[in-house]
């Protein structure tokens, strides 16, 4: 089979397609062949040594797939080969073939692409673990999403707005906040121009925000957490512009307000039927055309480091899929 493999830590342009062993399905493992896969921020970081994993060499960037069941191992029970499945790895799936435990597939209904299907588990369901499961989202409160333009941004937007929330989609250009407007954002912030605290404030009447998702991290988080309002939850799901910011604890205090870790990929293993609920309902809100996750391109496997090279740029809106 073909994968795309990174033996050495650098650029996107270091990365190289070769055929390598089709897998085997041992015990409690089941072996599926990849429609799409999808491509996240954290893999251009993976590739250079700098993600909090580093895989052993060689190995495939892409954490998350969608897939026909190819063979099952001893002791697996309700797979069967031809089934439509996704499923999350860490790394490894942009490749034609990977094997994965049983217990970390989910069902894929017939009327959902693969292609749509890929880019769901990560982005989407670490954003609704973030508004469910840590920060207790009610209707009618508001949410500040950064970097609302993003793979993650996105998400955020879209399942905010579906939850009931007033969204304020904040992001560095007058594009990018036109495609958070065509997503469900109810306002907007262009914090390239604007004063992201103060705007904030503003528009929310003095009030502030009831949630902000932080997915960008750096001189915004602080601006952000001090227009949070009495109680708030201030939302760190990563740190996309690279430096990890240092908060004063006394606007902590003064506020009322939370700080809380979204460690989705921990959250998983520690309540793995928390995360299947989380993604049965995912599924069920696009088969109901609530949920139209955006796809910004599908690339061939032959053409992930350009994918990835879109990503690391900023250039890219929604969701990057490669189809091995």
């Amino acid at each position: 089979m073909k994968a795309c493999l990174c033996k050495t830590f650098g650029p996107p342009s270091s990365l190289v397609v070769e055929e390598i062993a089709d897998p085997v399905a041992g015990p409690g493992e089941v072996v599926v062949r990849v429609k799409a896969c999808a491509l996240n921020f954290f893999d251009t970081l993976i590739i250079k040594g700098r993600y909090q994993y580093k895989p052993e060499m060689p190995f495939s960037p892409s954490a998350e797939f969608a897939g026909v069941v190819d063979q099952v191992g001893s002791g697996v029970e309700g797979v069967s080969p031809g089934d439509r499945v996704i499923g999350y790895m860490r790394w490894g799936a942009a490749r034609e073939k990977v094997v994965v435990a049983a217990g970390d597939l989910v069902s894929l209904p017939d009327d959902i692409s693969f292609e749509v299907a890929a880019g769901l588990t990560v982005t989407y369901g670490t954003t609704l673990h973030a508004y469910r499961d840590r920060a207790g989202l009610k209707p009618g409160e508001t949410v500040a999403v950064l970097g609302a333009s993003g793979g993650v941004g996105q998400a955020a937007v879209e399942i905010a707005a579906i939850m009931g929330a007033r969204v304020i989609a904040c992001a560095s250009s007058e594009e990018k906040l036109a495609f958070a407007r065509s997503l469900g954002a109810h306002m907007t912030v262009d914090y390239s121009v604007e004063p992201l605290k103060e705007t904030l404030k503003e528009l929310t009447g003095g009030k502030g925000v009831d949630v902000v998702y932080d997915p960008v991290g750096g001189e915004l988080s602080e601006q952000a957490i001090r227009a949070t309002a009495w109680e708030g939850r201030f939302l760190v799901i990563g740190f996309a512009a690279g430096d990890i910011p240092k908060i004063p604890l006394n606007i902590v205090m003064l506020k009322g307000c939370d700080i809380r870790g979204v460690f989705w990929g921990a959250a998983l293993d520690r309540d793995p039927e928390g995360h299947r609920r989380n993604m049965k309902e995912l599924l069920s809100w696009v088969s109901e055309g609530k949920l139209k996750p955006h796809i910004h391109g599908v690339y061939k496997l032959e053409e992930t480091a350009t994918a990835l090279e879109e990503i690391a740029a900023r250039r890219v809106q929604g969701k990057v899929i490669v189809t091995p």
